[in-house]
């Protein structure tokens, strides 16, 4: 058994018991027809990660899972472009490797200290590309990414309460279960008192994907080796490699994945093979049982609830 807990994963062959088959169901026959782009979302892993975060809840998981389709026919975050949010990349401050871990996720690093954006929806912008990035490199037997935060010349300026409720809007919300393991790389000592309120805002099954990793330490060590090629991983997380982040080489690698964005969400799953009305015809005939959306876009840029205070944590 692996040493560090990295959440259930949820695969097109993962095998459901007979229950939590009939749940996923009951679930896909209260969404109705949705448009082609939305069709993954009608899967079985899709609705299992929805019904994993409500504890398997069918009402909790319909409503927080029509939430999202909502969500992303407003957002529309698969039509984010590159030349949209270059400027918001070119510091580093997020970007997926162009390795995987030893399971084959997609990995995220994140350097706070690179923050170059001022602007809060920008910040969410580029994450939730970012995100949609990530899941685009998944192999089909993956449904979870890592991510890597590196502390390196982190200071109280990182802190933003604003940033962090926008963010766990998002990704809380409509990216539940993405997270299988969180790395926070030699945190300093003055994190521990916003890690210590923070992480009561976790569910237990989030707490557990945060692993606290130090240079120089022999389990932290273990934890890295474990997940990781070390010779693949940056020295700046204790690997091996000397190659850094190269804006231009990354711009190259994101275009490349745009071209395929397209097929990824047009591909075919496990919804009904019926062609789709719109999901908007769904709830304006007054089907979705959440409450009526009079929320529009926040100033934070996000589509949702502005009230929403958790984890930056999915």
């Amino acid at each position: 058994m692996s040493s560090v807990d990295s959440g259930m994963n949820f695969s097109e062959k993962q095998s459901f018991s007979e229950k939590q088959r009939e749940k996923i169901n009951e679930v896909r026959a209260s969404l109705g027809s949705l448009p082609d782009k939305l069709r993954l979302y009608a899967s079985d892993v899709s609705i299992a990660r929805y019904l994993t975060a409500r504890n398997w809840n069918v009402q909790k998981a319909t409503k927080m899972l029509k939430e999202t389709l909502k969500w992303r026919l407003e957002y529309e975050p698969e039509k984010i472009h590159w030349d949209e949010i270059a400027s918001e990349a070119e510091t580093g401050k997020i970007y997926r490797t162009s390795f995987s871990d030893k399971l084959g996720r997609s990995i995220l690093v994140m350097r706070p200290r690179c923050e170059n954006s001022k602007s809060i929806k920008g910040k969410i912008r580029y994450l939730v590309y970012c995100m949609e990035n990530a899941i685009l490199n998944l192999p089909s037997d993956q449904e979870q990414m890592v991510w890597l935060i590196d502390f390196k010349g982190f200071d109280l300026s990182n802190i933003s309460i604003r940033t962090t409720k926008a963010t766990a809007d998002v990704l809380q919300n409509h990216y539940p279960e993405r997270l299988g393991l969180a790395i926070l790389y030699n945190p300093p000592k003055f994190f521990e008192p916003f890690w210590n309120i923070a992480k009561h805002l976790l569910e237990p099954k989030t707490y557990r994907k945060v692993k606290f990793v130090y240079p120089n330490d022999d389990n932290s060590k273990m934890i890295m080796e474990e997940f990781f090629n070390m010779d693949e991983l940056d020295c700046a997380f204790g690997g091996n490699s000397q190659v850094g982040f190269n804006i231009n080489d990354y711009a190259a690698r994101m275009r490349d994945d745009e071209q395929r964005m397209p097929f990824f969400w047009c591909q075919e799953n496990g919804s009904s093979p019926e062609k789709s009305a719109t999901l908007d015809d769904n709830f304006s005939a007054g089907n979705c049982e959440s409450e009526p959306d009079s929320r529009g876009t926040t100033e934070n840029g996000v589509v949702g609830s502005s009230n929403t205070i958790g984890t930056s944590l999915p």
